[in-house]
C-alpha cells in the first residue's frame, strides 16, 4: 500500500490549524476523538493553536513493561513474573493477516493519511449527526498509539490512568501534536509495530504476541486469518468481546472484522466467508505469573530472587528505583538454583514431613567457596490457599527476605562455632573438663564485647541425661553434644570471642538485629535461619573462608544488556587448620555420635544435631567439601506451641523428635540426591589431639538435647522454647518464628 507523508508537507501548526478549523466549523461533538466544538468552550481556533504550540514537542515514550523470566543455573525455566504480561516482537514476526486485520477495523486509511484523517473526521461527524449521538470515531492508529503510551506511562496508578484517558479537549490536542511528531519520526511500519506491541487484548495479555499465546497458544507470526480477525476485534472492547467468557459475542465481532477486511480489499469475499464459517478454535493458555507457578517446590527460592532485586542496592539506591526495575520487567534472570539439588531438597522435605502436619520442615543448600544457593525447599507448598496448607512464609530465610519474625533457636548446632573460637584462641582440642550432670557457673565470668559482665547471678545448666557426667575433650563433647563442656569452654574462650567468630562465619539473626551477647549463645539460645546456618557450616567446608550467600548469577534486560548483580563476598573467618580440625571432629558426630542416622557412607561428611527445650525446634546442619545443607523442623505457626513429643510427622510416630532422628534423615536424602556420585572430595587430613575421657556411663545411641529440655521450671529457664537461659535473661531471641508479618 502506498504511503503518504503526514499532512502533505504542512508544518505542525498548519496541520493543527487545519484540523481544529474543521472541528470548529462543524460545531459538533466528535465522539471518536471527543473534541467539543471550540466555540462552546469560548475558545477561538487561533487561540487553541497558540496553546497547541506551547505543548512540549517531544513525546517521551516509556519502555514497555514486559514479563520477567527466572531461570535455574542450567537455563531451565523456574517461573515468569510480570506487572503486564507482554513480549515485544518486531513487525516481521507478526502475521500479515494480523497487520491487515487491525488496519481494516481500526484505521483503513492508515497508509493514506497523516497523523489525522480529515476525511475520517468528516465521515464520523456526518454519521454522528445522522445517528444523533456517538456512532463512529475518527482516531487514527497513530492517535490510539499515543493514547496507549500515556496509559502505559500511568502504570497502575488509577489517578494517572484516569488523567490519561479523560475525554477533554486538552488531552485530544496533546495527543494530536504528539501523533504528528510520531508520524514524522517513526513512519507507518514502526507505528504499526509499536501499536501492536502496546495494545491490550484482554485476559491480562498486552501486545499481540502474548495475546496470540493466550488465546491460541501460538506465536503471532503463525496466526491464521480467522484468528487474527478475532484478536483485532478485541481491541475496541476486550471485556465485551472476550472469547473465553462470551464466545458468541467474540464470533460476531470477528466476523465484522472479516467483512471489513473484504470491503477494503485486504482479502477476497470468498476468503472472508470461509473464515466466517470457521469456529473460534481457541487453545487458551491461562495467565501464569509469579513464583506460585514455579515447579519442583522452587516457589520459595523464586520469591527470594524477587526480594533480592527489590532490596539489594545493586539494583537501585531506593526502593522506588528497584520496584520500577522489577515492574518494567523484560529481565532474564539466571539464578544459582541447581535443578538436581532442588529436586532432592524438595523430596527430602516433603517425603518425611507432610504439608498438613502440625510442624514444618525447611531445607537450604549452599555451595562452599561460592556462596551459591543451590536449593531452598520446605514441606508446606508455596501459595495463598490455606485450605491446601499453602504458605508464603519462607522458613529458610530472614524476615526481610520473607521469613519468620525472628528465625529459630539453633540449639546445639552452635557448638562448633564455640569450638572454632576456642581453637583460634590457641585452646587445644584436647582441652578436657570433668563435669557432673548439673553445674553452676557465675555469670560475671562471662563478659560481653564491651567488657561488662553478663550478670551477677549463677547460670545453672544441665546435660540431657543424668548419665552425662565425666571427663570430656572437645571431640567427644561435640560427638555427644555435652552442654556443660561447652559452657565451660565458652567461659575460657570468651563470650566476645565466640560472638565475633559467629559474625565472621555469617551467623545472622532472622530479624536482622545484632547478635545478643549472652552466655547461652554457646548452647543455641540465639536465633537464626537455615540459610544462615548452611552458610556458617559452608565456612568449615571451605577451610575457614566464609562466602556470603547469593542467588543470582546474571541478569539481562529486554535489550540484552547485562546488569550488575550482587557478588559473593568472601573473607577468612579462621585458619585452615582450625576449619580442618572442626571437620575432623564433626565427622565423629555422623560416624558414632548423635548424627549417625544422617551419615553418608560413600564420602567424607560432617555435621551437628541440635534441638531446643520442649522439642520446639530440631536441626541437622552438615556438609561435604562441596555442599553444605541445613535442615530445620518445628512449629511454623503462631506462638510455637507444638512440642514434638508423642507426635506423628510424615506418617511416622516419634515419642520425641531429635536432631538426629528426623532432620538427620532429611539431610541425608537431600545430600544424597544433590551430590554427584562420581565426585567425592575429601576433607584435609589433620591429627586431632585427644584428652583423657572418662564417662560414668556410655550410651552412644541416645539423642542429644539442647540443655535442660525437661527443666523449664528451673529459675532462669526459657519457658517458651530454648535452652536453659541465665537468670534474669529476657531476650528477643525466643525463636517463636511468628509468621504474622510474612508476605
Amino acid at each position: 500500500m502506498p504511503k503518504k507523508r503526514s499532512g502533505g508537507g504542512l508544518t505542525t501548526t498548519q496541520q493543527a490549524a487545519k484540523f481544529l478549523g474543521v472541528a470548529a466549523l462543524s460545531g459538533a461533538v466528535l465522539a471518536g476523538i471527543a473534541l467539543p466544538a471550540v466555540g462552546a468552550l469560548g475558545l477561538a481556533a487561533k487561540g487553541t493553536v497558540e496553546g497547541f504550540d506551547e505543548i512540549p514537542s517531544n513525546l517521551k515514550t516509556p519502555p514497555l513493561s514486559q514479563r520477567i523470566t527466572i531461570l535455574d543455573n542450567e537455563g531451565g525455566l523456574i517461573a515468569t513474573d510480570y506487572s503486564r504480561d507482554r513480549t515485544v516482537i518486531p513487525l516481521k514476526d507478526i502475521s500479515p493477516y494480523m497487520q491487515d486485520a487491525i488496519i481494516a477495523i481500526e484505521d483503513s486509511r492508515f497508509y493514506e493519511h497523516g497523523a489525522v484523517d480529515l476525511k475520517g473526521i468528516l465521515r464520523a461527524m456526518n454519521r454522528n449527526v445522522q445517528a444523533g449521538g456517538a456512532a463512529q470515531g475518527a482516531s487514527t492508529l497513530t492517535q490510539q498509539y499515543v493514547k496507549n503510551v500515556f496509559v502505559e506511562e500511568a502504570g497502575d496508578d488509577p489517578d494517572k490512568v484516569a488523567e490519561a484517558t479523560q475525554q477533554t479537549l486538552g488531552r485530544k490536542v496533546r495527543e494530536l501534536k504528539y501523533a504528528i511528531q510520531v508520524e514524522e519520526e517513526l513512519g507507518k511500519k514502526k507505528i504499526l509495530e509499536n501499536y501492536l506491541n502496546i495494545t491490550f487484548f484482554g485476559q491480562q495479555a498486552y501486545g499481540v504476541e502474548t495475546a496470540s499465546q493466550r488465546y491460541f497458544s501460538k506465536h503471532a507470526k503463525d496466526l491464521k486469518l480467522e484468528e487474527a480477525a478475532m484478536l483485532a476485534g478485541l481491541v475496541q472492547s476486550p471485556t465485551r468481546y472476550d472469547p473465553v467468557n462470551d464466545a458468541e459475542e467474540a464470533t460476531k465481532r470477528r466476523n465484522i472484522v472479516l467483512q471489513r477486511m473484504a470491503a477494503v480489499g485486504s482479502i477476497s469475499q470468498d476468503e472472508a466467508e470461509k473464515a466466517i464459517a470457521t469456529p473460534l478454535n481457541l487453545d487458551v493458555s491461562k495467565p501464569n505469573s509469579g513464583c506460585i507457578t514455579a515447579d519442583s517446590g522452587a516457589g520459595f527460592f523464586c520469591d527470594y530472587v524477587r526480594k533480592t532485586v527489590l532490596t539489594d542496592p545493586t539494583f537501585g539506591k531506593t526502593h522506588e528505583e528497584r520496584a520500577k526495575l522489577w515492574n518494567l520487567g523484560g529481565l532474564t534472570i539466571r539464578t544459582t538454583l541447581s535443578p538436581r539439588a532442588q529436586e532432592a531438597a524438595d523430596e527430602a522435605a516433603t517425603s518425611k514431613v507432610y504439608k498438613d502436619d502440625k510442624v514444618a520442615a525447611s531445607v537450604v543448600q549452599v555451595e562452599p567457596g561460592t556462596g551459591k544457593i543451590l536449593s531452598m525447599a520446605q514441606s508446606r507448598p508455596y501459595g495463598l490457599d490455606q485450605n491446601k496448607h499453602q504458605t508464603m512464609l519462607n522458613l529458610g530465610v530472614s524476615n526481610k527476605m520473607g521469613g519468620s519474625t525472628y528465625g529459630f533457636q539453633v540449639g546445639s548446632t552452635f557448638k562448633p562455632i564455640t569450638a572454632a573460637a576456642a581453637l583460634e584462641k590457641g585452646i587445644s582440642p584436647a582441652e578436657s573438663y570433668t563435669t557432673d550432670w548439673k553445674i553452676s557457673l557465675p555469670l560475671n565470668s562471662f563478659r560481653d564485647c564491651s567488657g561488662a559482665p553478663t550478670g551477677s547471678d549463677n547460670w545453672d545448666l544441665v546435660n540431657e541425661l543424668e548419665s552425662e557426667k565425666g571427663t570430656w575433650d572437645m571431640t567427644s563433647a561435640l560427638g555427644k553434644s555435652i552442654n556443660t563442656y561447652f559452657a565451660k569452654l565458652e567461659q575460657k574462650t570468651g563470650l566476645c570471642e565466640t560472638v565475633e567468630m559467629a559474625k565472621k562465619m555469617g551467623y545472622e539473626r532472622g530479624d536482622g538485629k545484632e547478635i545478643e551477647e549472652n552466655a547461652s549463645i554457646t548452647l543455641g539460645g540465639e536465633v537464626s535461619t537455615p540459610l544462615s546456618m548452611a552458610s556458617v557450616y559452608a565456612t568449615f567446608a571451605n577451610r575457614g573462608t566464609y562466602c556470603s550467600p547469593v542467588a543470582i548469577e546474571s541478569i539481562t534486560d529486554a535489550n540484552g544488556k547485562k546488569l550488575g548483580v550482587p557478588k559473593t563476598e568472601c573473607s577468612r573467618a579462621m585458619s585452615e587448620k582450625t576449619a580442618d580440625t572442626i571437620s575432623q571432629m564433626l565427622k565423629g558426630v555422623v560416624e558414632d555420635g548423635t548424627g549417625t542416622l544422617a551419615g553418608l557412607s560413600d564420602r567424607d561428611n560432617a555435621g551437628k544435631t541440635g534441638t531446643t527445650n520442649d522439642r520446639l525446634d530440631a536441626w541437622f546442619v552438615g556438609y561435604t567439601p562441596n555442599l553444605s545443607t541445613a535442615v530445620w523442623v518445628g512449629d511454623d505457626v503462631g506462638e510455637k506451641t507444638t512440642k514434638m513429643f508423642n507426635i506423628t510427622i510424615g506418617g511416622q510416630y516419634y515419642d520425641k523428635v531429635c536432631g538426629g532422628c528426623l532432620p538427620g534423615p532429611i539431610w541425608k536424602t537431600a545430600m544424597t540426591g544433590a551430590l554427584n556420585a562420581s565426585e567425592t572430595p575429601s576433607f584435609q587430613p589433620v591429627q586431632v589431639p585427644r584428652g583423657k575421657e572418662k564417662e560414668e556411663e556410655k550410651d552412644k545411641g541416645r539423642d542429644e538435647g539442647a540443655g535442660g529440655g525437661n527443666d523449664n521450671d528451673k529459675p532462669g529457664a526459657d519457658p517458651i522454647g530454648g535452652i536453659t537461659l541465665p537468670p534474669g535473661f529476657i531476650g528477643g531471641n525466643d525463636g517463636r518464628g511468628r509468621g504474622g508479618n510474612g508476605p
